[in-house]
């Protein structure tokens, strides 16, 4: 029994497991930065194609690391207002390198750079390590895990018939999640409800015109009585 032995083998031992995934994981992140002149350039930025077991592998591999960089964002800008904008090895720039200024800046940016070269150990690329963090990082700022999607492919691999996926960061090429008939039918009925208030108002008003006007009859037919008694009245005397 495989007792306390979680994750696949993948028909490979740890040390290869561990440099596979991480040339995945390397690949992955790369493909964020497209070079349109490189050879091998990818079609599509921030995915890659493998079979369905390996990109479940690889899925809680690289989030951790997304999950690291995130983690040294708030020391890097806690840094940034310690830091000078003058060119190494200038007169400005050493004047700041022996200053105080310098301890600050060094003190506040320690825990990102601790963070740094955990990410670098697993990654052991500088390219991948720096879009970790200067693009993925901040793209994930305002999301709480599940950063990268896997789909299936309808089509297997050939030769040996795998079952192929894609996993991408999410992001980009999301789909709208469509809205269910009765979430449609309540907010309808919302917009409803207020012109059936209305309707009440409409109909008094429509009332009062029409007592309005059987009123004015009524008094035409009163004064024309009025009259006709006042000229019998006249005969009379005369």
């Amino acid at each position: 029994m495989r007792h306390r032995m979680r994750g696949r083998k993948l028909g490979r031992n740890a040390s290869h497991r561990k440099a596979m995934f991480r040339n995945m994981a390397v690949s992955l992140i790369k493909t964020v930065r497209i070079d349109e002149e490189a050879e091998n350039a990818p079609k599509v930025s921030g995915r890659i194609t493998t079979t369905v077991q390996k990109a479940k592998e690889l899925r809680p591999f690289i989030e951790k690391l997304i999950t690291v960089a995130k983690k040294a964002q708030p020391h890097i800008e806690n840094a940034a207002q310690y830091a000078t904008s003058a060119e190494k090895n200038s007169s400005e720039w050493k004047t700041w390198r022996e200053s105080e200024q310098w301890n600050q800046w060094n003190q506040a940016l320690a825990p990102a750079l601790s963070y740094r070269r955990r990410a670098f150990a697993e990654l052991r690329d500088n390219e991948a390590v720096d879009i970790l963090f200067n693009e993925l990082a901040e793209r994930f700022a305002e999301r709480n895990g599940g950063y990268t999607r896997i789909v299936r492919l309808a089509t297997v691999r050939l030769g040996d018939a795998g079952t192929q996926a894609i996993i991408e960061f999410v992001g980009e090429r999301d789909r709208v999640k469509p809205t269910r008939r009765s979430e449609t039918l309540g907010s309808a009925a919302t917009e409803e409800a207020p012109a059936d208030e209305e309707a009440p108002a409409e109909e008094t008003a429509e009332t009062e015109s029409e007592a309005t006007a059987d009123e004015a009859p009524a008094t035409e037919a009163e004064a024309s009585e009025g009259e006709t008694a006042e000229a019998e009245e006249d005969k009379k005397e005369e």
